[in-house]
């Protein structure tokens, strides 16, 4: 199964592709930056964010959903990646082994509405695809514009954790919808 090829969902300023392994560099440094990663913890290596966009390729190879490398309309520069993917954290019963909701923009394009407007696009095709379903996100407790987008898609606390690298992080649950 080929993960690339053109945008699978537009909208009004947002194009959504599958995953390329040409877009580990832009990858990389998008999610390297300070100020992008501020509510991510540590800046990962280059091999950590290869293993990222393999699991997210795996994703979609293996359950038919995964998250979309965000463009602008008709721009090839990588500005986001936003998604419904699969993955196992090891959070207990509560968030593995669901669908999990993932959104990351790049910091010189936050506070414009471009995560809503993917997030809105992406958790449509979700549901149009795969029927609705529960699907959890996770979230550091200070990061107040994730937690507002959480908010404003349904999702709601499930508890406070601790990721194994120390980080405090909040787990959140959206109820299968009844579009």
């Amino acid at each position: 199964m080929a993960v690339s090829g053109g945008p699978v969902l537009t909208t009004e300023r947002l194009e959504l592709w599958h995953p390329a392994k040409e877009d580990l560099a832009e990858l990389y440094a998008m999610n390297t930056h300070p100020e992008t990663r501020r509510y991510f913890g540590e800046a990962e290596p280059l091999h950590a964010q290869f293993q990222r966009l393999a699991r997210n390729a795996g994703s979609w190879f293996l359950y038919g959903y995964g998250a979309f490398t965000v463009r602008l309309k008709g721009a090839r520069e990588i500005v986001g990646n936003c998604g419904v993917f699969h993955s196992w954290r090891g959070l207990g019963e509560d968030f593995d082994d669901k669908p999990e909701f993932g959104w990351i923009i790049r910091h010189d394009l936050t506070g414009q509405g471009l995560a809503t407007e993917a997030a809105q696009a992406a958790l449509a095709w979700f549901e149009r695809e795969h029927g609705p379903r529960e699907i959890v996100c996770m979230i550091a407790p200070a990061n107040a514009p994730s937690l507002r987008l959480a908010e404003r898609f349904g999702f709601t606390p499930l508890r406070d954790t601790v990721l194994p690298d120390g980080a405090a992080i909040t787990l959140f649950s959206r109820p299968p919808s009844r579009a």
